[in-house]
């Protein structure tokens, strides 16, 4: 079967490939190369033994989506994870993302419904809670203002496929609310390489202690959480691509009980940004250089998982601790320094 992973160069994308090759799945790749790099098809091709098919496109063409589609209309299922992704930037650049992460979501699904199978992986998530009044976060909890124009991009697109499926029933969607991918794949082939200065809290890590990067900032000390830094659900990337997986195998089999799902995919639990830190530090032996700087716009107090949902209805569960992910992280880190 045929799928087609739009961003598939990216971070997720690529580590979502490589486990799609690994099930079976021929896949197909979209990126525009805006985040990511053609090596990244080296890496998974040394691990899958399988090269994909890739093709360049920005899809904020329309006119070159529609000339892909046509020439593509035995596609079984498209993940789509193309999109822009930091919160700070966001917040300076609202009308980049979007145009980005809006429009282009739309070009994707007006073409998507002139195929035969309509099976679509959403790339959402937990930005879309906001600033929850409770957790862990279930997937029936209260879909606040969004914190950031990136976190709004993510409930329009839900509210999009949402709209899009009551009117049509041949398309079936699943939403993946994941929180916060880390880590690298264990073969130390691919892993996350942003351009530029990372916009996310681990590849700055890791460029910090490589001595790419002079010193780490931590975004405030004075939330109220025990040691006063923000906490998040980092979840091991390889785990988060494996939900993409069995999300997609259950659209193919028609196990669904809507035509809309949402799950959140997480470990379950909370990680303050100075347990990251003491995390990598342990398992590098590097002490790393960081410094306490003001709080950053955008940014909410606390978010974890609740993946009940996920863990019964997927039969999907992380595997990886955060001391795996940290691990994998640096050893990417080295291999890419060292290349």
């Amino acid at each position: 079967m045929k799928v087609l992973v739009t961003g598939g160069l990216g971070y997720i994308g690529s580590h979502t490939v490589v486990e799609l090759q690994l099930a079976g799945y021929d896949v197909v790749i979209i990126d525009n190369l805006s985040n990511s790099s053609t090596k990244v098809l080296d890496g998974i091709t040394k691990i899958t033994g399988t090269t994909p098919d890739f093709q360049e496109l920005d899809l904020r063409h329309q006119d070159r989506v529609r000339e892909f589609f046509k020439h593509h209309q035995n596609i079984d299922g498209i993940v789509h994870f193309a999109a822009s992704k930091a919160v700070g930037e966001s917040v300076e650049k609202p009308l980049f993302y979007y145009e980005n992460n809006v429009n282009t979501l739309v070009y994707v699904l007006q073409e998507l419904q002139k195929l035969k199978q309509q099976n679509f992986i959403f790339s959402s998530s937990c930005t879309v809670y906001g600033e929850a009044d409770m957790l862990p976060v279930n997937e029936d909890s209260a879909v606040k203002p969004a914190q950031s124009p990136y976190g709004n991009t993510k409930q329009i697109g839900e509210e999009i496929l949402k709209d899009t499926c009551k009117i049509n029933p041949d398309l079936k969607t699943v939403a993946l609310r994941y929180f916060n991918p880390i880590g690298a794949h264990a073969s130390s082939n691919i892993g996350e390489l942003p351009l530029g200065v990372p916009q996310n809290l681990v590849p700055y890590i890791t460029q910090t202690a490589i001595g790419l990067r002079e010193q780490l900032s931590v975004f405030g000390e004075d939330y109220p959480t025990e040691d006063g830094t923000c906490i998040r659900d980092y979840i091991h990337v390889v785990d988060v691509a494996k939900a993409h997986v069995v999300a997609l195998e259950r659209l193919i089999k028609k196990e669904q009980g809507s035509n809309f799902e949402v799950f959140n995919i997480g470990t379950g639990k909370g990680s303050s940004v100075l347990e990251v830190i003491t995390s990598f530090e342990r398992v590098s032996g590097q002490k790393l250089n960081y410094k306490i700087v003001d709080r950053r716009k955008g940014d909410v107090v606390a978010a974890f998982a609740d993946t009940s949902k996920a863990n019964s209805i997927l039969r999907w569960k992380a595997e990886y601790t955060l001391d795996d992910a940290m691990s994998d992280a640096w050893k990417w880190e080295q291999r890419l320094r060292t290349k």
